[in-house]
């Protein structure tokens, strides 16, 4: 699906498109530590995931050949009035489509969108260990770092997955 040279398309994500994005999160959370969640989410759970979102955020999909190879979200990083410039960022690719520039431009029109809401700060909380293992890497960071993040504090010991413990880096940009 994404061997060829076709053009990608950014859209806004529809109610109608939580399947596909069930079935390319499904493996950062069934193989990886990626996402601290256990649980692959039900298809109807997803909808209402992105339904809550759009209400006040962008949710945004990147198509290749008509078919949906990645998402970006952001959501709100605290209830509080005094964080209504911050948001949490999340991004998630199809394991096939990395590296292709999918992502890249995913947050690029994500940024845009949020700067015209007047967005100023983004968070990306991004798993994180030491020593890579075979259900964590450190691409994740180094693509953050790429995409002008920051390193804003690290956790650690708080994610147990796979009978193991990993940190949680918050990494920060400002827009």
């Amino acid at each position: 699906m994404c061997m060829n040279n076709a053009q990608l398309k950014i859209r806004e994500a529809t109610l109608d498109d939580a399947e596909r994005l069930v079935e390319i999160y499904a493996p950062y959370i069934t193989e990886t530590a990626v996402s601290f969640e256990y649980e692959v989410p039900t298809v109807d759970e997803f909808r209402e995931r992105i339904k809550n979102i759009k209400e006040k955020y962008p949710y945004l999909v990147c198509e290749k050949d008509g078919v949906v190879v990645g998402y970006v979200y952001a959501s709100a990083y605290s209830k509080r009035e005094a964080y209504d410039w911050t948001v949490a960022t999340s991004i998630y690719v199809d394991k096939n489509c990395r590296r292709m520039g999918v992502g890249s431009l995913l947050y690029k029109k994500l940024e845009e969108r949020l700067k015209k809401k007047g967005i100023e700060n983004l968070l990306a909380g991004v798993a994180y260990c030491e020593r890579e293992d075979e259900y964590l890497t450190k691409d994740s960071y180094k693509f953050h770092l790429r995409e002008g993040y920051v390193m804003a504090g690290q956790l650690k010991d708080v994610g147990k997955k796979f009978d193991r413990y990993y940190d949680l880096l918050w990494m920060q940009k400002k827009i």
